[in-house]
């Protein structure tokens, strides 16, 4: 299993009732569903993505992520996921809303553009970053909105949005002491778990 979805399945009780979107090929979700007896959905766009999801026998819904959460019911799981997708959804803001308007807690990762190699790179060349982390060019990166720990911890206190646990990690998913110490310049990827 990846990295980061290493980490969050720690942060999922057994039992739940867990929606993940964009859950790619159901990795998370097949592995919850095994080992935590978890009940869970999948949303994904993605054509050969709903088809590794049905193969694995993972529940998931053809759902495009920008329409909204209106085919689910306020509270209806106690857990939303939301794993390296929030920045590439036209509006990250609803999306957020709508996601702890349907679960009691959220778990969200998304990439740092500020980290300092994002900087270095643009400062010494002049162009948007590509990198091991960043592969995309500026033209055919589905990343639509970059942003960085900062400005999501923003976000959640104009929206009063309570952040409960907040992991800082570099790119192979390592918490580090020197991270913590400074985040929005040296953590790469953040995972935040938060409530309203």
């Amino acid at each position: 299993m990846r990295a980061d979805l290493e980490i969050i399945q720690d942060w999922i009780e057994p039992g739940s009732r867990v929606l993940d979107l964009g859950c790619g090929s159901g990795e998370l979700l097949q592995f919850l569903t095994e080992q935590k007896k978890v009940l869970g959905y999948g949303l994904e766009i993605n054509p050969q993505d709903i088809q590794s999801c049905i193969d694995a026998g993972v529940n998931v819904i053809e759902q495009d992520l920008d329409q909204g959460l209106t085919n689910f019911n306020d509270n209806s799981f106690d857990v939303v996921v939301m794993t390296q997708a929030l920045q590439a959804v036209h509006r990250p803001d609803l999306v957020l809303d709508e996601m702890l308007r349907v679960g009691r807690e959220v778990i969200v990762t998304f990439p740092n553009f500020g980290h300092w190699r994002a900087r270095f790179y643009l400062a010494l060349k002049g162009e948007m970053p590509v990198s091991k982390f960043l592969p995309y060019t500026w033209y055919d990166t589905p990343n639509i909105h970059f942003c960085t720990f900062k400005d999501f911890e923003a976000l959640c206190w104009q929206k009063q949005i309570h952040i409960t646990e907040r992991m800082v990690v570099d790119s192979r998913h390592r918490d580090r002491w020197l991270l913590q110490w400074w985040p929005n310049m040296l953590g790469e990827i953040a995972i935040y778990r938060v409530t309203r």
